[in-house]
């Protein structure tokens, strides 16, 4: 496959290559092709030139139907090194908490996080605490205050980052209002610790890793030990593909079942909205309509930034720099506009299909 790392973005050549030579690691099954006319491959290098132009943007994929259309690394390592994705971390932790429901090693989402996390409320803890289910932890509404954003410092200075989030004072009741926090993902990889007596990391290991054929290494640890929930995991943008084509082919990849179809229903549906940006969230996962189509992602500090569209059979991998807040000269808001005013028109059928400049969305600040 040719290396475009080198070429500037407006001489970029798109490149076009089969997973089965290689771009994804391993051949994916795709689903049944939706109804829609062969891509513009014009607006799509349009688009990926464009990208080149967005000076805190390193990596792009774009997949269509199993097939890369285009990958482009424009200032950072290739895409098959790991990067640092930040809080789209907290969209992989959703999937193991699938899988550990899936396996019978937690209950379901409405078991309360205290049946496993006992031990480690504080005497003084809310009451409320032991209302918290699985389920409000991934959809953000635990009701405790935030530990991200200016907690998250104080939070991870703290010599116990699951008690300190179990004892935070509540600002809403278990089950309100989106309130984003890395420490509710923190508990959950807490549970999944205690629940199943082995790390977050093996757990990932063996129930994504091995299935996607991706490499996880490890990642920051509390000072207990329990790998960080929904922060600091690294994945190539090419292994974050992969965990994106498993979702859009409804939780299989080469022929092998790995989250349910039913666990990807549940994690789309959405359970509340960001206060930010208006965009809905599930477990785990932002959405937002983009002219028609319903777009599933996750989002981690920076832009790193896992797109899934299946009516359209598109997934997108932007991988930015990760000391840069998104929300700055709306970096967020470019991206959004990459795959919405971009990919999407190149994918429509002929009557909707719209070409034109790519506008900036409006800025959509970072939760």
């Amino acid at each position: 496959m040719l290396s475009l790392s080198s070429l500037h973005p407006r001489n970029l050549a798109l490149t076009l290559c089969l997973m089965a030579a290689g771009a994804l690691g391993a051949s994916a099954q795709p689903a049944p092709p939706p109804a829609a006319s062969a891509p513009d491959r014009k607006l799509i290098e349009d688009t990926v030139a464009r990208a080149g132009d967005l000076p805190n943007l390193r990596s792009f994929i774009v997949s269509h139907n199993g097939t890369v259309l285009a990958e482009q690394a424009f200032r950072g390592p290739r895409p098959d090194r790991p990067t640092n994705i930040k809080s789209a971390s907290k969209t992989i932790m959703s999937a193991l908490v699938g899988i550990a429901i899936d396996r019978g090693i937690l209950q379901g989402v409405d078991q309360p996080v205290a049946s496993i996390l006992a031990q480690s409320i504080p005497a003084e803890a809310d009451p409320r605490v032991r209302q918290i289910t699985i389920g409000h932890l991934l959809s953000m509404r635990a009701g405790l205050e935030r530990t991200s954003g200016r907690n998250y410092g104080a939070w991870i200075s703290s010599g116990n980052w699951v008690r300190d989030a179990l004892a935070r004072p509540f600002v809403d009741e278990p089950g309100g209002r989106m309130l984003y926090s890395t420490g509710s993902s923190h508990l959950l990889s807490a549970a999944l610790t205690r629940a199943s007596k082995r790390s977050t990391l093996e757990l990932a290991r063996e129930w994504l890793g091995g299935p996607l054929d991706i490499r996880i290494a490890p990642w920051t640890r509390d000072p207990q030990g329990i790998y960080l929930g929904g922060n600091e995991m690294a994945l190539s943008p090419r292994a974050l593909l992969r965990f994106g084509e498993m979702y859009r082919q409804g939780g299989v990849i080469d022929g092998k079942r790995v989250v349910s179809e039913n666990w990807i229903r549940e994690s789309w549906t959405p359970r509340t909205s960001s206060p930010f940006t208006g965009d809905s969230y599930g477990y785990g996962w932002f959405m937002r309509e983009m002219r028609g189509h319903m777009a599933h992602y996750a989002w981690g500090f920076g832009g790193q930034m896992l797109y899934v569209i299946p009516s359209l059979g598109l997934t997108v991998v932007m991988t930015s720099d990760p000391t840069s807040p998104s929300r700055e000269d709306n970096h967020i808001g470019q991206l959004h506009a990459l795959v919405a005013d971009g990919l999407v028109p190149a994918l429509l059928p002929k009557p909707e299909h719209r070409t034109g400049s790519i506008a900036p969305t409006d800025p959509a600040p970072m939760p």
